[in-house]
Protein backbone atom coordinates (compact mmCIF):
# COMPACT_ATOMS: atom_id res chain seq x y z
CA UNK A 1 0.00 0.00 0.00
CA UNK A 2 3.13 2.40 0.40
CA UNK A 3 4.67 1.88 -3.12
CA UNK A 4 0.97 2.85 -4.16
CA UNK A 5 0.67 5.95 -2.30
CA UNK A 6 3.92 7.21 -3.14
CA UNK A 7 3.22 6.33 -7.34
CA UNK A 8 0.23 7.90 -7.04
CA UNK A 9 2.06 11.06 -5.00
CA UNK A 10 4.47 11.85 -7.98
CA UNK A 11 2.07 11.07 -10.49
CA UNK A 12 0.22 14.10 -8.68
CA UNK A 13 3.22 16.48 -8.25
CA UNK A 14 4.20 15.57 -12.02
CA UNK A 15 0.85 17.04 -12.97
CA UNK A 16 1.05 19.83 -10.77
CA UNK A 17 4.14 20.75 -11.92
CA UNK A 18 3.43 20.62 -15.13
CA UNK A 19 0.33 23.03 -14.70
CA UNK A 20 2.54 25.32 -12.89
CA UNK A 21 4.84 25.41 -15.83
CA UNK A 22 1.89 25.87 -18.58
CA UNK A 23 0.48 28.73 -16.43
CA UNK A 24 4.22 30.25 -16.78
CA UNK A 25 4.52 29.83 -20.28
CA UNK A 26 1.07 30.96 -21.11
CA UNK A 27 1.97 34.13 -19.23
CA UNK A 28 5.16 34.49 -21.20
CA UNK A 29 3.59 34.23 -24.16
CA UNK A 30 0.78 36.70 -23.45
CA UNK A 31 3.28 39.26 -21.74
CA UNK A 32 4.69 38.68 -25.48
CA UNK A 33 1.60 39.54 -27.17
CA UNK A 34 0.78 42.39 -25.17
CA UNK A 35 4.04 43.85 -25.21
CA UNK A 36 4.12 43.96 -29.48
CA UNK A 37 0.47 44.74 -29.59
CA UNK A 38 -0.52 46.88 -26.79
CA UNK A 39 2.57 48.68 -25.52
CA UNK A 40 3.26 50.44 -28.76
CA UNK A 41 0.08 51.69 -28.88
CA UNK A 42 -0.01 53.20 -25.36
CA UNK A 43 3.83 54.59 -26.11
CA UNK A 44 2.16 56.04 -28.97
CA UNK A 45 -0.81 57.98 -27.37
CA UNK A 46 0.40 61.73 -26.64
CA UNK A 47 -2.94 62.75 -25.03
CA UNK A 48 -1.30 62.47 -21.49
CA UNK A 49 -2.13 65.70 -19.70
CA UNK A 50 -5.43 65.69 -17.70
CA UNK A 51 -7.57 69.09 -18.12
CA UNK A 52 -11.04 70.89 -17.94
CA UNK A 53 -12.73 71.15 -21.11
CA UNK A 54 -15.73 74.01 -21.77
CA UNK A 55 -18.11 73.12 -23.98
CA UNK A 56 -18.53 75.77 -27.05
CA UNK A 57 -20.61 74.11 -29.38
CA UNK A 58 -22.04 70.66 -30.70
CA UNK A 59 -23.42 70.01 -33.79
CA UNK A 60 -24.94 67.09 -35.39
CA UNK A 61 -23.68 66.38 -38.92
CA UNK A 62 -25.59 64.52 -41.72
CA UNK A 63 -23.82 63.48 -45.41
CA UNK A 64 -25.07 66.48 -47.10
CA UNK A 65 -23.68 68.78 -44.52
CA UNK A 66 -19.95 67.99 -44.99
CA UNK A 67 -18.79 70.23 -47.68
CA UNK A 68 -18.91 67.24 -50.27
CA UNK A 69 -16.13 65.43 -48.83
CA UNK A 70 -16.68 61.43 -49.28
CA UNK A 71 -17.73 60.28 -45.50
CA UNK A 72 -19.70 57.30 -43.93
CA UNK A 73 -23.28 57.68 -44.34
CA UNK A 74 -24.04 57.73 -40.65
CA UNK A 75 -24.76 60.81 -38.72
CA UNK A 76 -21.73 62.27 -36.48
CA UNK A 77 -21.76 64.87 -34.20
CA UNK A 78 -18.92 67.69 -33.91
CA UNK A 79 -17.99 69.01 -30.39
CA UNK A 80 -15.97 72.08 -29.84
CA UNK A 81 -14.31 72.67 -26.69
CA UNK A 82 -12.12 75.03 -24.87
CA UNK A 83 -9.22 73.36 -23.25
CA UNK A 84 -5.76 74.58 -21.69
CA UNK A 85 -6.50 78.02 -22.69
CA UNK A 86 -7.23 76.98 -26.48
CA UNK A 87 -9.86 75.90 -28.53
CA UNK A 88 -10.10 72.32 -29.76
CA UNK A 89 -11.99 69.89 -31.14
CA UNK A 90 -13.46 66.89 -29.05
CA UNK A 91 -13.09 63.38 -30.05
CA UNK A 92 -14.47 60.53 -28.43
CA UNK A 93 -11.10 57.95 -28.21
CA UNK A 94 -7.78 57.75 -30.29
CA UNK A 95 -9.94 55.44 -32.56
CA UNK A 96 -12.44 57.92 -33.09
CA UNK A 97 -10.03 60.50 -34.27
CA UNK A 98 -8.39 57.86 -36.98
CA UNK A 99 -11.82 56.46 -38.57
CA UNK A 100 -13.34 60.26 -39.75
CA UNK A 101 -11.45 63.39 -38.51
CA UNK A 102 -14.45 65.42 -39.10
CA UNK A 103 -16.62 63.79 -36.58
CA UNK A 104 -16.20 63.82 -32.67
CA UNK A 105 -18.35 60.65 -31.72
CA UNK A 106 -19.09 57.74 -34.19
CA UNK A 107 -22.45 55.96 -33.14
CA UNK A 108 -22.51 52.18 -32.16
CA UNK A 109 -25.12 50.97 -34.38
CA UNK A 110 -24.25 52.11 -38.24
CA UNK A 111 -26.66 49.65 -39.95
CA UNK A 112 -29.97 51.77 -38.82
CA UNK A 113 -29.92 55.13 -39.28
CA UNK A 114 -33.01 56.10 -37.13
CA UNK A 115 -30.82 54.11 -34.32
CA UNK A 116 -27.88 56.05 -35.17
CA UNK A 117 -29.26 59.78 -35.06
CA UNK A 118 -31.05 58.41 -31.50
CA UNK A 119 -27.33 57.46 -30.24
CA UNK A 120 -25.99 61.00 -31.48
CA UNK A 121 -28.63 62.74 -29.84
CA UNK A 122 -28.28 61.22 -26.82
CA UNK A 123 -24.84 61.70 -26.77
CA UNK A 124 -25.18 66.01 -27.47
CA UNK A 125 -27.67 66.03 -24.93
CA UNK A 126 -25.37 64.65 -22.33
CA UNK A 127 -22.59 67.34 -23.21
CA UNK A 128 -25.18 69.94 -23.04
CA UNK A 129 -26.05 68.80 -18.94
CA UNK A 130 -22.38 68.63 -18.21
CA UNK A 131 -20.98 71.28 -19.77
CA UNK A 132 -17.56 71.16 -17.78
CA UNK A 133 -15.71 68.14 -17.63
CA UNK A 134 -12.11 66.42 -17.83
CA UNK A 135 -10.47 65.58 -21.09
CA UNK A 136 -6.95 64.73 -22.44
CA UNK A 137 -4.72 66.91 -24.63
CA UNK A 138 -1.35 66.47 -25.96
CA UNK A 139 1.49 68.71 -24.49
CA UNK A 140 2.40 69.78 -27.75
CA UNK A 141 1.46 73.79 -28.48
CA UNK A 142 -0.02 73.30 -31.95
CA UNK A 143 -2.77 70.33 -30.93
CA UNK A 144 -5.65 71.36 -31.51
CA UNK A 145 -7.71 68.31 -30.67
CA UNK A 146 -8.66 66.38 -27.19
CA UNK A 147 -10.12 63.31 -26.19
CA UNK A 148 -12.87 62.43 -23.83
CA UNK A 149 -11.91 59.19 -22.92
CA UNK A 150 -8.04 57.65 -23.45
CA UNK A 151 -8.34 53.67 -24.91
CA UNK A 152 -4.32 52.87 -23.96
CA UNK A 153 -4.00 55.24 -20.64
CA UNK A 154 -2.37 54.06 -17.60
CA UNK A 155 -5.62 51.48 -16.72
CA UNK A 156 -5.71 49.81 -19.67
CA UNK A 157 -2.35 48.98 -19.48
CA UNK A 158 -3.14 48.16 -15.93
CA UNK A 159 -6.06 45.79 -16.60
CA UNK A 160 -4.24 44.09 -19.91
CA UNK A 161 -1.59 43.00 -17.41
CA UNK A 162 -3.68 41.66 -14.57
CA UNK A 163 -4.34 38.03 -16.23
CA UNK A 164 -0.96 37.48 -17.29
CA UNK A 165 0.25 38.15 -13.76
CA UNK A 166 -2.21 36.11 -12.19
CA UNK A 167 -1.16 33.30 -14.48
CA UNK A 168 2.70 33.73 -13.95
CA UNK A 169 2.21 34.20 -9.78
CA UNK A 170 -0.26 31.19 -9.56
CA UNK A 171 2.16 28.85 -11.87
CA UNK A 172 5.35 29.56 -9.96
CA UNK A 173 3.57 29.26 -6.67
CA UNK A 174 2.19 25.91 -7.56
CA UNK A 175 6.00 24.90 -8.81
CA UNK A 176 7.40 26.57 -5.21
CA UNK A 177 4.68 24.25 -3.14
CA UNK A 178 5.49 20.75 -5.32
CA UNK A 179 9.00 21.53 -4.80
CA UNK A 180 8.81 22.45 -0.94
CA UNK A 181 6.33 19.57 -0.62
CA UNK A 182 9.32 17.18 -2.46
CA UNK A 183 12.14 18.42 -0.16
CA UNK A 184 9.82 18.04 2.78
CA UNK A 185 9.11 14.43 1.39
CA UNK A 186 12.97 13.46 1.35
CA UNK A 187 13.97 15.22 4.80
CA UNK A 188 10.67 12.81 6.43
CA UNK A 189 12.26 10.17 4.72
CA UNK A 190 15.79 10.45 5.43
CA UNK A 191 14.53 10.58 9.10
Amino acid sequence: MGKKLVMAQKRGETRALCLGVAMVACAVITYYILGTAMLPLFQKSVWTQESTCHLIETNIRDQEELEGKKVPQYPCLWVNVSAVGRWAVLYHTEDTRDQNQQCSYIPRSLDNYQVARADVEKVRARFHEHQVFYCFSATRENETSVLYRRLYGPQALLFFLFWPTFLLTGGLLIIAMVKINQSLSILAAQK
